[in-house]
């Protein structure tokens, strides 16, 4: 497989379309990682020796099962903790304190929600810990309605009871409403409906463009990321296998890559 991406970096420097480094463009540096490792019972699970997302960069994590894409992410959010090196959010050691959590969202799956609320009860919840008045809340409610299509609202249940695509849906919501400068999710397109997948793409996008965050999103859907990520990293047993900033063979490059993983 390291051959298989030796000549595909190859390729891409002749494109002239590699991830260019943040010192170039003189951007700030959101998440940064150096020399970042954990294991699980003896075995090596991630091993980074140096990562950076900048201000404002749609950044898409790819991988199989086992790659390291939710351990990575939950390093980043300090929900687990690193064997060696570390993870600084806007120069801030996300170990050291929580002052960074004031400008990130996040979801990685239903453990983040509070499940015995209703969505109504839960989103007022979010919003008072995040200091969104009512007035921004129903405004953001509005925003999101399509995506939500008329499934999440008066519903009278609670959250543990919607599927678990509603459920995705309204833990996505939350991780946006505070309108933070980093934005983390996992899987975000698995358990939508195909209409619900097109309605987040949109949001995302338009949520990167207009407000300049910093996304790091993970997906086993190439056609999704490929849409809405501008630089995509892919993971193989915990290693970065390549960094490249998106383009129109992207989709077919990484396709050509899982493809001859199966073959191997």
């Amino acid at each position: 497989m390291r051959s298989y991406w030796l000549q595909l970096q190859n390729d891409l420097l002749i494109r002239n379309i590699k991830w260019p480094k943040a010192s170039e463009l003189n951007l700030k540096v959101m998440i940064k990682i150096e020399n970042l490792k954990k294991s699980y019972n003896g075995a090596l699970v991630l091993d980074i020796e140096e990562l950076k997302v900048t201000q404002g960069t749609s950044f898409g994590l790819v991988g199989n099962n086992g790659a390291g894409k939710t351990t990575l992410f939950r390093l980043i959010l300090d929900l687990i903790k690193a064997d060696t090196g570390w993870v600084k959010s806007n120069e801030i050691d996300v170990k050291s304190t929580s002052e960074w959590k004031t400008y990130t969202g996040s979801f990685l799956d239903e453990g983040f929600l509070v499940d015995f609320l209703s969505a109504e009860e839960y989103f007022n919840f979010i919003a008072k810990i995040n200091s969104v008045s009512k007035s921004e809340l129903d405004a953001l409610i509005e925003a999101f309605s399509d995506f939500f299509g008329g499934e999440i609202l008066n519903q009278k249940k609670y959250i543990r009871d919607f599927s678990k695509g509603n459920q995705k849906k309204i833990g996505i919501f939350a991780a946006i409403m505070s309108q933070p400068e980093v934005l983390v999710l996992d899987e975000p397109f698995a358990n939508l409906d195909p209409s619900s997948q097109i309605r987040l793409k949109q949001l995302l996008k338009n949520l990167q463009k207009e407000k300049n965050v910093c996304m790091l999103i993970s997906s086993h859907d190439l056609n999704h990321v490929t849409e809405v990520c501008e630089r995509i990293v892919v993971l193989e047993k915990g290693k970065i296998i390549n960094d490249i900033q998106t383009s129109e063979d992207t989709l077919s490059d990484l396709e050509s890559y899982f493809s001859a993983e199966l073959c191997s």
